[in-house]
């Protein structure tokens, strides 16, 4: 499986400059250094990965079951 926190990093990091670091904590009510801890985390929390989907409209779960489809489809084999 691949890393959550690195795909919501990369994720943010499409976003447009206006959305910096401490914009993001803001709308997912955490500090900024938290943000920093979010992105070096291999696993999030459903429902702080639901915020974190609403804010940056990108849909992880979606990632995430894709992943596991391919999984399924490759031990199928």
């Amino acid at each position: 499986m691949r890393h959550i926190g690195q795909t919501v990093k990369e994720v943010f990091d499409r976003q447009p400059r206006s959305c910096t670091v401490s914009w993001f904590a803001k709308q997912i009510n955490c500090h900024r250094a938290n943000v920093y801890d979010i992105f070096n985390r291999p696993t999030i929390d459903c429902q702080l990965l639901a915020r974190i989907s609403a804010v940056l409209h990108h849909n992880f779960f979606l990632d995430i079951a894709t992943e596991i489809d391919k999984e399924i489809e490759s031990s199928n084999d």
